[in-house]
């Protein structure tokens, strides 16, 4: 098989691989990364995990999830940055250089769509100065805007950008999701933009036409309409150095073995990505 030294596999990917497991099997597959999740790692055991993937030579691409920053009155608002405060604990301990944030959609009732966007911003300039003095990026992720009233009010390149401008690059980025991104007619302006500013990239595909179950029936690269090897380019173009990571939120993927899912994703980012 060819380098896959570039490659990042998302344990979302195999949703229910055994973190043990599947650390392992990429370190021996000769991947260079492992993207993880909050709960499995607290499942798994954080001190655990974390000496499992430096003993498996990996580098954590990201730790998902922080954000969700949005709530109808300020007391949950605060439980909210507190609990983000715990995830930039949690991802300095496993050397991730990413915690990424899912900003959060409308509060409950809402209709104020600046309002939330003003929380947000609020919110991450109170946690940026903390997670740069623990070594981690605060990473902005712009969702599909079919997600803007329930996952993220921040929708564009464009957005994220901007909001990220306003801090030092060592403390606040953007993360490029394809899945998210691939649409906007000012991507690649955009990702010129950002030059020193991506902290991340994942793909996935677009399918068409999409399915039902819209935020669990992601592609595997190649099965969907997205030029990801132009986009990955580009990226690159933009500055980016660090590893592409596989993250697909699948319901059929899920169903599978781990270690089938994993040697597709690495078969499907040489074909399609790298």
């Amino acid at each position: 098989m060819s380098d896959l030294s570039r490659l990042s596999f998302n344990s979302q990917t195999a949703k229910h691989w055994p973190l043990p497991e599947l650390i392992d099997a990429a370190g021996r597959g000769g991947l260079g990364g492992v993207g993880l999740w909050r709960e499995p790692v607290r499942e798994a055991g954080i001190d655990r995990v974390a000496h499992l993937v430096r003993s498996a030579g990996l580098e954590v691409t990201s730790l998902c999830r922080g954000g969700f920053f949005t709530a109808a009155d300020a007391a949950t608002r605060q439980e909210r940055i507190d609990d983000n405060r715990r995830a930039v604990e949690e991802a300095a301990l496993l050397g991730a250089r990413t915690l990424v944030l899912v900003c959060g959609g409308l509060p409950s009732g809402s209709r104020d769509l600046a309002g939330a966007r003003g929380m947000v911003a609020d919110a991450i300039a109170e946690l940026a100065p903390f997670a740069g003095d623990h070594g981690v990026v605060l990473a902005i992720e712009p969702m599909h805007p079919m997600y803007c009233s329930d996952r993220s009010v921040v929708s564009t390149l464009r957005q994220a950008r901007r909001l990220a401008e306003r801090f030092p690059p060592e403390q606040v980025g953007v993360l490029v999701d394809a899945y998210h991104v691939w649409w906007d007619p000012e991507l690649v302006d955009e990702l010129a933009l950002l030059d020193g500013r991506i902290a991340g990239f994942q793909v996935c595909d677009w399918v068409t036409p999409l399915p039902a179950g819209v935020l669990t029936g992601r592609g595997m690269m190649g099965d969907g309409v997205i030029d990801l090897g132009a986009l990955r380019r580009e990226v690159e173009r933009s500055g980016y150095s660090g590893l592409t990571e596989v993250e697909i939120f699948n319901a059929r993927l899920w169903q599978r073995a781990g270690h089938e899912v994993l040697a597709e994703a690495c078969r499907r980012y040489l074909a399609h990505v790298a």
